[in-house]
């Protein structure tokens, strides 16, 4: 039968206790139990564990994180701050009793060091930090491409009803006023009244370059412009006149203004 000093194999080691584990897990998430686990079997001189125990972890903090990311925001705002944490906390706690507990209760039982809960805290606190950081990167980098993409598709978008509006003018020395009047109330004058609402969404965007901000305003007012020059255009198609025109003139030399703007 062995002696107890023949069973204190542990003697000289430092371990992070079960209850520790579990107060890192808490703060820290996967991510911190895994280190301490790591820790752990470092400590007896188990490196192939050591590496596969943090690796676990290190899946298990995607997998939480990622199941928080796709769950609807109204599924999560019911359910409790706690309540995640609480259930990694308790798997985790779980795994420590089947893996390490054994070796951590003879430990204790023998009278060995542990290291305190306090520097197990501080793990939890680092690797909340760490996390905090990779989301907090992680949301402004695809948010912001995800806002670029959005972006550049309004104006796709608003490029295309401005190539199409400006088909218009070939129509002025072919069609009748009927025609033209037409085209203009289905076709150009709704195209340019869109544009100015796209505008105005892309404005609302978030995290845009400084370049594409200014780009919305001039956009809008080039818009604007253009907007009432064709709404101009069909009142003096209407009526026949020309009394317009110098109205007109002035119109399209403001709109030459803000292109230039645009192309500077």
């Amino acid at each position: 039968m062995e002696t107890v000093q023949e069973q204190n194999k542990t003697k000289g080691l430092k371990f992070y206790s079960q209850r520790a584990i579990g107060i890192a897990t808490f703060l820290g998430g996967p991510l911190a139990a895994g280190y301490l686990l790591r820790e752990n079997y470092l400590a007896l001189n188990k490196p192939d564990e050591a590496k596969k125990a943090f690796v676990y972890c290190i899946l298990a903090t995607v997998f939480v994180f990622g199941f928080i990311f796709i769950m609807p925001e109204s599924i999560m705002e019911k359910v409790p701050n706690q309540i995640i944490p609480l259930v990694y906390t308790a798997i985790i706690y779980y795994v420590v009793e089947k893996t390490q507990g054994e070796t951590l209760k003879l430990h204790k039982e023998l009278g060995n060091e542990f290291y305190s809960a306090w520097k197990a805290a501080r793990v939890g606190f680092v690797s909340l930090l760490f996390l905090v950081l990779v989301i907090f990167g992680y949301v402004f980098l695809f948010e912001k491409d995800e806002n670029l993409e959005l972006y550049d598709a309004k104006m796709e978008l608003f490029s295309k009803n401005e190539k199409e509006s400006i088909e218009f003018y070939k129509f002025l020395a072919t069609e009748d006023k009927n025609k033209l009047v037409k085209r203009l109330d289905t076709e150009v004058i709704p195209k340019w009244n869109q544009n100015i609402k796209i505008i105005k969404q892309a404005m609302l965007i978030e995290g845009l370059p400084v370049e594409a901000e200014e780009q919305n305003k001039k956009l809008l007012r080039y818009s604007e412009l253009r907007l009432a020059a064709f709404k101009l255009l069909k009142k003096a198609i209407s009526e026949e006149t020309t009394i317009y025109d110098k109205k007109l003139d002035i119109l399209h030399y403001k709109m030459d203004q803000e292109l230039e703007k645009l192309n500077n």
